[in-house]
C-alpha cells in the first residue's frame, strides 16, 4: 500500500503544500552538514586557539609538579583552591572549542533553514518510540542511505588516512625512542593532518548529502491528482458551493431589482423578450437611472407590475435591446440612450399633465 501510494503521487508539489511543511518544522536538513560543521569547528580551535591553550595548560602543571611547596594541601580549603586553579587554566582551553562547536553549528542550521519555533515538533508522539515504526525507518530507502553514508566515512576515512599518516607513525614511534619532547609537537602535526582528512571527507559527503535530503523531502511532498483537486477546492473553495452562492447571490438582486420596479418613471420593452425600466427624477439625478432589466419571464414580471402601479410602458425593441446590453442595473444610462429616452421622458410628463387638467 505505501509503494502504490508514493507511485500515485506523481504531481508536483503545490506553494502551499511546501509551505505547510516548513510550518510543521518538515523542513529538509542534512546531518552531514552539521558533522562537517563540527570538524571544521574543532581544525579552527585547534590551529588558533589550542597551542596557547595547551602551552599555558601546561606550564601550569608544570609550576604545580616541580614546585610543590606552592601549594599547600593542609586543609580542604588549600585542595579547592587547587583545583580552582587547574580548572581556570583547563577552562582557558576549553571554552574556545565551545564557543567555536556553537558558531559553527548553528551557523550550518540558519545556512539550511531560517530558525523558527514549531510546537508540533516536540509535541511527545506514541510513533516515535514505536518499535515498529522505528523498524519501518531503519530499513526504509532512508535508513539504507544512512548506513550508505556511514560506510562510506569509515571506508573512505580510514584508507585516506592511512596514506596520510604512514609516514606520521614511523615518526611517532622514532621520537618515542630517540627525544621524548617531540612526541607532542609530532602528535600535534599528525592530528591537523587527521582533520584535514575529515574535513575534506565530511565536505564531499555533506555536499552530496545536502542535495540528497532535498531532493528526498521535495519527492515525499508530491502529491495525488485527488490531493491537488482537493486543496484546488479549499483554496478555491468548492465549484458546487460556489455554484449554489451565485445562485442565492443572484436571487435576491433579482428580488431587490423587482421591488425597484414601482419605482420607475417608465419601462421600455422588446415587447415580450426584453424590458428595462428607467427612473429620473431631476432632483435626483442628472439622467434617467436603469432601476430593473429582465429577458423573458423577468420581462414578463416588469410588464405585470409596471400595469399593476400604472406605469407606462413603450414598445421600442431597437433601444430596449440596446440598454439591455449596454447599461447595467442601478446605472445612469449613456449619453448615446439620451435623446431617445427624454422623448419617452416628455410623453410621460405630457400624459401625467393633460391628466391633471382633465381632473
Amino acid at each position: 500500500m505505501a509503494d502504490d501510494d508514493k507511485d500515485s503521487k506523481t504531481e508536483e508539489p503545490s506553494e502551499k503544500k511546501l509551505r505547510d511543511a516548513v510550518e510543521k518544522g518538515n523542513v529538509p536538513a542534512s546531518t552531514e552538514a552539521s558533522l562537517f560543521a563540527s570538524s571544521l569547528a574543532f581544525y579552527v580551535y585547534l590551529v588558533f586557539f589550542a597551542p596557547d591553550g595547551a602551552r599555558r595548560l601546561g606550564e601550569s602543571l608544570k609550576d604545580v609538579i616541580e614546585r610543590p611547596e606552592q601549594w599547600r594541601l593542609n586543609t580542604a580549603g588549600d585542595l579547592v583552591s587547587l583545583g580552582l586553579h587547574l580548572a581556570k587554566e583547563a577552562g582557558s582551553l576549553l571554552l574556545p572549542a565551545a564557543i567555536m562547536f556553537i558558531i559553527f553549528g548553528l551557523g550550518q542550521s540558519f545556512a539550511q533553514n531560517l530558525p523558527q519555533f514549531v510546537l508540533d515538533r516536540i509535541t511527545p508522539k506514541a510513533e516515535r518510540i514505536s518499535p515498529v515504526k522505528g523498524f519501518k525507518r531503519i530499513y526504509s530507502v532512508d535508513g539504507l542511505v544512512m548506513f550508505g553514508k556511514s560506510l562510506f566515512k569509515v571506508a573512505i576515512v580510514a584508507i585516506i588516512m592511512t596514506m596520510v599518516l604512514k609516514g606520521d607513525y614511523f615518526r611517532l614511534l622514532n621520537a618515542l625512542n630517540t627525544d621524548p619532547q617531540m612526541i607532542v609537537p609530532t602528535g600535534y602535526e599528525a592530528l591537523k593532518k587527521m582533520m584535514i582528512v575529515i574535513l575534506f571527507s565530511t565536505g564531499i559527503l555533506a555536499v552530496a548529502d545536502y542535495f540528497w535530503t532535498n531532493h528526498r523531502w521535495y519527492s515525499n511532498l508530491r502529491m495525488t491528482k485527488q490531493e491537488v483537486k482537493d486543496e484546488h477546492k479549499q483554496s478555491q473553495g468548492d465549484p458546487v458551493v460556489k455554484a449554489r452562492q451565485r445562485s442565492i447571490a443572484r436571487d435576491r438582486a433579482r428580488r431587490r431589482m423587482i421591488d425597484s420596479v414601482p419605482r420607475a418613471t417608465l419601462i421600455i420593452t422588446n415587447p415580450t423578450h426584453y424590458a428595462v425600466a428607467l427612473r429620473y427624477v431631476k432632483e435626483e439625478s442628472d439622467a434617467p437611472i436603469v432601476v430593473a432589466k429582465g429577458q423573458d419571464l423577468i420581462a414578463l414580471r416588469i410588464r405585470e407590475i409596471a400595469t399593476e402601479h400604472n406605469i407606462p410602458i413603450f414598445e421600442d425593441p431597437p433601444l430596449a435591446r440596446s440598454m439591455f446590453a449596454q447599461v447595467s442595473v442601478d446605472s445612469v444610462i449613456p449619453s448615446v440612450f439620451y435623446k431617445a429616452v427624454a422623448e419617452l421622458i416628455h410623453k410621460v410628463y405630457a400624459a401625467r399633465q393633460n391628466k391633471r387638467r382633465v381632473n
